[in-house]
């Protein structure tokens, strides 16, 4: 690693080239990642994308000036002066970048005032405080920038992030509660009511519990791969299904740890009531749909299952 005080004028400027080649590609890198649910902040990223080539222009004429053609290789990553956190950041998202991209300027313009402040040649210094006051102008861009997104964006951005979270989040999590607190009532109190005995009531709710996630958790995996239908990676899809499927099942299932066998049913009911109630206002939150025709629909469902688990379990 070395400091800027030991480069060279010739190094100070290819240093300045190199990163203002590198600040427009990371630009570059970002619009293009934001472009399809964020095209707002890509504009932005492309505006200071096209505000670095140009700044890599004139000190590529710069050098060549006084330097001629042969330009040595000097990294921003060399230099100790240099700290960069933006490549840590994995797959930020349009706020984590708009607020890198104001840091990547103001890094910019401290650089070109230190390095013009120790340059010994004055075409150089000249050529480096120009391209200061342009950086300072350009860091104001920026803000300027994301004050404009705030303004005209936001309220966009907001919506594709909130779809996003119902298509990749809450679609498969209901769909996996729903599976779990429905699908699960039929053996479990089939197999309560015929033994009735809270252990092995228990035992088989666990077992529908578990082996329903598993099914769900594939099932919902497979479904897409969620580049045509927006709904995001099918290992956190199915994750989600899977978890929210045991979820739905183990609540009501709990219960017959109790050793009354009554008690425990009883108990279990009273859980169902509170599954169902919650599965009809995640419906209402986000899918808009009526919270009386959420219960209705879920409820209705819910009780068939239930009694068709009873009747077999008492047959």
């Amino acid at each position: 690693m070395r400091a800027i005080e030991e480069l060279t004028d010739r190094e100070i400027l290819a240093l300045a080239i190199s990163l203002e080649e590198r600040d427009s590609r990371r630009y570059g890198d970002y619009a293009e990642q934001l472009h399809a649910d964020f095209p707002g902040s890509a504009e932005v990223l492309r505006k200071m994308a096209a505000e670095e080539v140009v700044h890599r222009d004139r000190l590529t004429a710069g050098f060549r000036e006084r330097f001629g053609d042969q330009m040595p290789v000097v990294r921003p990553e060399e230099i100790k002066d240099f700290v960069d956190n933006h490549s840590s950041v994995f797959k930020p998202g349009p706020d984590a970048i708009r607020q890198m991209a104001t840091s990547m300027e103001q890094q910019t313009y401290a650089f070109y005032e230190k390095a013009a402040s120790r340059s010994t040649d004055a075409g150089v210094r000249q050529l480096l405080n120009s391209l200061a006051d342009e950086e300072r102008r350009h860091s104001a861009l920026a803000a300027d920038l994301n004050k404009e997104h705030s303004a005209n964006h936001e309220s966009s951005e907001n919506d594709t992030r909130h779809r996003q979270f119902v298509l990749q989040i809450v679609q498969p999590g209901l769909a996996g509660l729903m599976d779990g607190s429905v699908s699960t009532l039929a053996p479990l109190f089939a197999a309560a009511f015929a033994t009735q005995n809270s252990w092995q009531g228990f035992q088989v709710g666990l077992a529908a519990s578990v082996g329903a996630g598993i099914s769900m958790g594939f099932a919902e995996a497979m479904s897409d791969d969620g580049v045509l239908s927006g709904r995001g990676k099918p290992l956190i899809r199915g994750i989600v299904c899977g978890l929210m499927t045991t979820l739905g099942g183990i609540g009501h299932t709990l219960p017959y740890l109790i050793h009354n066998f009554k008690l425990a049913t009883i108990i279990a009911m009273a859980v169902v009531v509170v599954e169902l109630f919650a599965i009809s206002w995640i419906r209402n939150r986000y899918m808009d749909t009526p919270f009386l025709r959420a219960a209705f629909q879920v409820i209705v469902g819910g009780l068939l299952v239930f009694i068709a688990g009873i009747l077999i379990g008492v047959a």
